[in-house]
């Protein structure tokens, strides 16, 4: 964080010092053609797969899941982070749920909403620094009736000192994060 603020600092400097100038004839879209409209003749945007981007749902790059395996229903229902059990499996948003019971699987079935954690399951409080980061199952707080994530325990204690802050900045970032984005794991 402090290395991107020196960092737009110094670029502020010299370009206001006039050591380095933007040429009149620049023209944005040649030397980045991705900012270029898109071509609606052609019917595809050109630079779409130019650009990666982080998927909808985080899933864990080891096993698919979402939410690491760990039951989306139970955190409501018992209060704590359960194991699904792979008997137990709904796809939603592109990504594989697990559940403990065929009951959590047909509740989040009805409502995925309802269930699934904030911001595609990734860290609320990575979230709300612009960051795309990997969670732990255990490391969750239910606040107005959503699921919301964090990296580890040690992070959500970070979180927790400004909730509705820390979801105000992330909704603010929420979904354009995802844009171009590597997952932090």
């Amino acid at each position: 964080m402090k290395l991107k603020y020196l960092a737009t600092v110094a670029a502020a400097s010299i370009i206001s010092l006039g050591f380095v100038s933007i040429p009149q004839n620049f023209n944005s879209a040649v030397a980045y053609p991705c900012a270029a409209p898109a071509n609606s003749d052609a019917g595809v945007e050109p630079c779409a797969a130019a650009v990666d981007s982080a998927p909808p749902v985080y899933t864990e790059s080891a096993s698919g899941l979402a939410i690491r395996g760990t039951d989306p229903v139970a955190y409501f229902t018992e209060g704590k982070a359960i194991k699904g059990d792979s008997q137990y499996e709904s796809e939603w948003q592109g990504a594989t749920w697990r559940f403990a019971s065929v009951e959590n699987q047909e509740l989040f079935e009805s409502d995925p909403e309802a269930y699934a954690p904030q911001y595609g399951g990734y860290c609320a409080k990575g979230l709300s620094e612009g960051n795309v980061v990997s969670i732990d199952p255990e490391a969750w707080k239910i606040v107005d009736n959503k699921l919301y994530l964090n990296y580890s325990p040690e992070v959500q204690q970070q979180w927790v000192q400004d909730i509705p802050g820390n979801i105000a900045k992330a909704d603010a970032n929420w979904p354009d994060v995802l844009i171009g984005a590597k997952v932090y794991e």
